[in-house]
């Protein structure tokens, strides 16, 4: 009989405080859990993403503005442009995804590293667009 009611209790304790825990907002300036750092890292990469995705726009439309002759037309840049944007998406997720999980041999780090990993060199790439294209 005890061993019926004693999971039954924790059920009830744990269940009745996790949506309280779950409403919690979570302080990136101060974050303790791995949950806590996987969600700030997450945050960190979404903002450093929509920069170059901005970044990128504006670089389209500079290209979009310009008219060489060829091979440097605006056709032909803008699609050497998307082609080298694809492969270093390609390549910044092989390495990030790809080489960082197999050196961190999937410790409980490994998320918040990846993701550090993207962010990194997402924010190369826009501070290499700015640079490159003079953007604001």
């Amino acid at each position: 009989m005890r061993l019926t009611v004693a999971p039954a209790f924790f059920v009830l304790l744990f269940g009745a405080t996790a949506p309280a825990l779950a409403d919690d907002p979570i302080d990136c300036a101060e974050q303790n859990t791995t949950v806590e750092m996987n969600f700030c890292a997450d945050e960190d990469f979404k903002a450093s993403d929509a920069k170059l995705n901005a970044a990128y726009k504006k670089v389209l439309a500079q290209i979009a503005g310009g008219d060489l002759e060829k091979p440097y037309d605006r056709e032909s840049w803008d699609k050497a442009l998307r082609e080298s944007q694809r492969a270093w998406v390609a390549f910044r997720d092989a390495d990030c995804k790809g080489l960082v999980p197999v050196e961190w041999s999937g410790g409980t780090g490994t998320t918040s590293a990846v993701l550090g990993c993207m962010t990194a060199k997402t924010d190369a790439r826009t501070k290499e667009f700015a640079e490159r294209y003079n953007l604001d």
